[in-house]
């Protein structure tokens, strides 16, 4: 069957399964499952009462039992019982339902959890509601509180996650893996894995209202699916979407990572016979064609129909969509709900009005807040709404709600503004007074305050304190809603000032580029206070740093010059700071010639203020500039110097160093210093998540992935790049995200047998988010789409990149690394017949690595060489040139390109009457190849092997780059077991068996369990 989409269509056969339970959770019915739901925080707990049941003690068993039954929905449910079949194994790990509102989703995903919690499956559902958005991580808080209490034990990290989630704990929790957001995602991804069991589903509806920081959590775990037996089903109103959800689901559908389900029409019989089944046939056919089969408003039509007696043609049973306001709805559904709300009593009315304000957080004692009623009273109106079918338990047993959420919409916008921010006033006061978490109280403010209120302002700020570093997009939404209450007067303009500055740093993280950059420029406009400028510069350096992401580094320029020139001017370190950034933004913009005095200025001036945290920022920035220009001396001179500053700081110092770190690990790369790269870009990495440093994550992680990548690790480079990845999408950068895509794409290039799709797929994606610039990101971000398109088999369009992003003398290009960008264009030319062409470029690729003194340069020059020789059939002279450019890269620890020295010379060593040395260059760079996890040249090492050998048994250790759990695995397979099996004897979830199962395929060359099965009879796994 197809795993990316699934229809559902209407089917003739009836079927009425049991009830969803939405407030009860049975014992023994599920690990880990709660039967009460306290959700964030020390909320009151409501009595019961006759009619409805709400936060009901562990081991009840009155459910809520919906009226109408559950018909038409089989296909449907079949696609969702096969993904819960396969997941763990090769099936989705997301399920994604679709459909307009009305048309049963919930109802769909309440069937489906029954039935899964039926056959004894953990099953936690949340959902995000309308009013709610800029609650962080809602869905996901909401389906942990199903959770036993006893359920972390032995998982300290679940123990930890389910409070800052739900708001009642701060982030970080601590460990370096764990201090940003993204260290969050990791632990919800560790969680799941741990609460899997046998199978865990969890329930995720309404994402169309999902805040910001959920968004992200789903897009990590669509990206990194769970290795274990656990399934993600979410539900939306495919139109009301943000582009964000829509975005991540479809290129899920791409991967194979999600499974599409959307739902259409019911079918006309089942509607008929099963939801109108005391209606004549007729009118409830005519019923039918009115609710073009959406369930909600069939149903809804057939009570008014109820209501205005069979004998009244159809149109007297509908009110008059004007008279409530809501004409915009499809065919008058928000006139027949409200119609069915007019027989209210007042009481029974503010109740209502109060459930639809409180949302899931409603409790009988918050209702009584609200509403001013007595708990009787209260109590007694619940059971004459809940006869009415308009309160239901909240899912799975919290609280209360509304039937469904466009009868909560409706309700809650025809409250008159000021009795709503009444409501919510209470509501806030009373969570205040029972300590409820900062979060939930905020929501409520926001909601009420409508001039200056300083009690307000406080609560506000301190929940924007408190999701700064997990939610920072609902940290900005509660900054703007202070400034906006906030006096613009003479004694309120420092808070103002300092406020203006969070916010555009939470903006500034939170994919808000461009309106953080356009409330810079706003602080940067306000008067100063008492000549203190530390929020100006701030604001200044932030703004300059933004406008570079958003690849405006002539504005950035701008900015910072016109900022130096001000009178009096900024003071000495105040001037070094902005110097430096000047710098830093020539560098990127590959304009480093033009500022090389001012920053010999700045440095100097760094040294007189004794700043030594200053002098080795500017240094990096010196050292880097150097490179890109091609003065390998100058460079290796400032990065000496700087090492020494850098190494000799506390963390305290290099905390402000952050980018300093990003500068110092790039240089080291050019200059050929793996090892420095590394730990450099670490010890950035452990600042950056510290310090919420979010630019600079990403660029740390593309560091030290380039390291390994050039080292041949390519498995863990790709783990690396993907991490980088998450951070550039949530930065919002266009030039980073197309640099990383970019590199991701060449880095799966040599993972993977040549022609595999994946890298082609990725490098189409970095072409479409970025652009041609000629800064330092876009010029690398070009260069690496043309090595993309050289591995995609293209040698027209990799050399036509290359010269774009060059120009036809190459001036464009980074002198450091243009021997490599030669060899590429020598590469193309030859396989578009140009020998010409190639040959000068191989002369001038050796002449620029001579120049450089570096030696993988050198390499590169004499690759260049070695593929003219070839060409021209000096076998003798292309056989040396290899031999020694392998060399020079092994000296450079520059792995990944020896072994395609070793493996382009080979053959050519043996056509020369060199078999020994043939065969033992080809047997290392098959080794490294193989532990490297380089797919491609393992698979240049089998075609290569013939001529090396000349038809000799020459049998390679194949299984040597295994590690000892991969050659467990190999084996078993090997026995014909399957990866449930084999996970089974090592104890393992099936995912991480397949998991191994491709890495070794990597590393041995081979694409199928018959050909492993073979690879290990003729070399043995012990």
């Amino acid at each position: 069957m197809d795993r990316t989409s699934w229809t559902g269509s209407p089917h003739p056969r009836r079927y009425r399964a049991q009830p969803w339970c939405t407030n009860v959770r049975q014992r023994g019915s599920g690990r880990f499952l709660s039967g009460r739901r306290t959700r964030r925080g020390p909320l009151p707990q409501p009595a019961r009462s006759k009619g409805i049941t709400v936060g009901e003690s562990r081991g009840t068993t009155e459910p809520f039992v919906d009226r109408a039954p559950f018909v038409s929905r089989e296909s449907e449910l079949g696609g969702l019982d096969w993904a819960l079949e396969r997941s763990g194994k090769d099936g989705p790990a997301v399920v994604d339902i679709t459909g307009e509102a009305g048309i049963g989703k919930s109802r769909l995903l309440a069937e489906f959890g029954a039935r899964a919690r039926h056959r004894g499956v953990t099953v936690l559902f949340g959902r995000a509601t309308e009013y709610e958005r800029h609650s962080p991580f809602l869905p996901f808080a909401d389906a942990l509180a199903d959770l036993e209490p006893q359920a972390p034990q032995g998982f300290a990290a679940l123990a930890r996650l389910a409070p800052v989630l739900s708001g009642t704990a701060e982030w970080p929790l601590g460990g370096p893996d764990h201090r940003d957001r993204f260290g969050l995602h990791r632990m919800m991804t560790e969680a799941l894995c741990h609460l899997s069991g046998e199978r865990l589903l969890m329930i995720l509806d309404d994402l169309h209202w999902a805040d910001p920081a959920s968004l992200e959590m789903l897009d990590h775990l669509i990206r990194h699916p769970v290795s274990s037996s656990v399934l993600l089903v979410v539900s939306r109103r495919d139109r009301q979407a943000p582009t964000a959800l829509t975005a991540s689901l479809t290129r899920g559908l791409e991967t194979g990572a999600v499974l599409r389900i959307s739902l259409g029409p019911l079918e006309e019989r089942a509607c008929v016979e099963e939801l109108a089944g005391d209606l004549p046939s007729a009118r409830a056919a005519e019923i039918y064609a009115a609710s073009e089969g959406n369930p909600l408003y069939f149903l809804a039509l057939s009570q008014s129909c109820r209501k205005a007696g069979f004998p009244q043609p159809l149109s007297a049973a509908l009110p008059d969509p004007d008279v409530f306001g809501v004409s915009n709805d499809p065919a008058g559904l928000g006139a027949l709900l409200l119609d069915e709300l007019s027989a209210l009593r007042p009481l029974e009315r503010r109740t209502v009005e109060a459930v639809a304000v409180l949302g899931d957080r409603t409790t009988v004692d918050l209702l009584g807040v609200l509403t001013g009623a007595q708990g009787t009273d209260i109590r007694n109106t619940l059971d004459e709404l809940a006869r009415r079918d308009l309160v239901r338990p909240g899912p799975g047993g919290r609280g209360l709600t509304l039937r469904h959420p466009l009868i909560r919409a409706l309700v809650h916008n025809g409250i008159e503004p000021w009795r709503r921010e009444e409501y919510h006033r209470l509501a806030a006061a009373e969570l205040t007074r029972i300590g409820a978490p900062v979060t939930d109280r905020a929501h409520h403010v926001d909601q009420s305050v409508t001039s200056w209120d300083a009690t307000a302002a406080d609560v506000l700020t301190e929940a924007a304190e408190r999701t700064a570093t997990t939610a920072p997009a609902t940290s900005a939404h509660w900054l703007g809603a202070v400034l906006r209450i906030l006096p613009n007067t003479p004694e309120h303009l420092a808070r103002r000032r300092e406020l203006t500055l969070l916010r555009a740093r939470a903006l500034g993280v939170s994919g808000g580029l461009k309106e953080s950059r356009d409330l810079l420029y706003q602080l940067i406009d306000m008067p100063g206070t008492d000549g203190d400028d530390t929020v100006r510069i701030s604001a200044v350096a932030l703004c300059s740093l933004i406008q570079r992401n958003l690849d405006e580094y002539r504005e950035a320029e701008a900015l910072l010059r016109r900022e130096l020139a001000r009178k009096p001017g900024p003071s000495p370190a105040q001037r070094v700071e902005l110097g430096l950034e000047l710098g830093t933004a020539a560098v990127f913009a590959s304009r480093y010639g033009e500022v090389r005095e001012e920053l010999a200025e700045t440095l100097a001036a760094a040294r007189s203020l004794g700043d030594e945290t200053g002098e080795a920022a500017v240094l990096s920035v010196a050292a880097m500039g150097e490179a890109y220009v091609g003065d390998m001396a100058a460079s290796r001179r400032f990065t000496e110097q700087a090492t020494a500053l850098v190494d000799d700081l506390t963390d305290n110092d290099v905390a402000h160093l952050c980018e300093s770190l990003v500068r110092l690990g790039w240089t080291e790369a050019f200059l050929e210093h793996f090892t420095d790269t590394e730990r450099h870009a670490e010890r950035g990495l452990e600042v950056a998540r510290r310090t919420g440093r979010l630019y600079m994550l990403s660029q740390l992680l593309l560091c030290k992935a380039y390291a390994h990548f050039s080292t041949c690790r390519i498995t863990t480079a790709i783990e690396l790049v993907d991490e980088a990845e998450s951070v550039a999408r949530a930065v919002g950068s266009s030039q980073l995200l197309g640099f990383t895509l970019a590199l991701r794409s060449v880095i799966l290039a040599q993972a993977y047998p040549q022609g595999d799709p994946r890298p082609l797929a990725v490098a189409g994606d970095a072409a479409s988010v970025a652009g041609s610039s000629h800064t330092w990101w876009g010029t690398a971000y070009q260069c690496l789409l043309a090595y993309a398109a050289l591995s995609a088999g293209d040698p027209h369009r990799a050399r036509d990149v290359m010269l774009e992003a060059g120009g036809r003398d190459l001036g464009r290009l980074q002198r450091s690394m243009r021997p490599n960008h030669l060899e590429l264009l020598v590469t193309t030319s030859l396989a578009i017949g140009d020998t010409a062409e190639a040959e000068r470029w191989a002369e001038l690729a050796h002449e620029e690595a001579s120049r450089l003194g570096l030696a993988a340069k050198r390499a590169a020059g004499l690759r260049s060489l070695a593929q003219v020789a070839h060409r021209r059939g000096d076998l003798v002279a292309a056989a040396r040139l290899y031999a020694e450019a392998a060399e020079e890269n092994r000296r450079s620890g520059t792995t990944l390109r020896e072994v395609q020295s070793l493996l382009f010379g080979a053959p050519l060593m043996m056509a020369v009457g060199e078999g020994s040395r043939a065969s033992a260059m080809w047997h290392r760079g098959r080794r490294l190849a193989a532990e490297g996890g380089a797919g491609w040249l393992l698979g240049v090492a089998e075609r290569v092997r013939p001529k090396v050998f000349r038809g000799a048994i020459e049998e390679p250790d194949v299984l040597s780059g295994l590690t000892p759990r991969e050659r467990e695995v190999a084996e078993l397979v090997a026995e014909g077991l399957t990866s449930r099996e084999a996970a089974t004897k090592l104890y393992l979830s099936t995912r991480t068996v397949d998991g191994h199962l491709a890495r070794i395929y990597r590393k041995t060359g081979v694409s199928s369990r018959a050909a492993l099965a073979a690879l290990v009879a003729r070399n043995g796994a012990g």
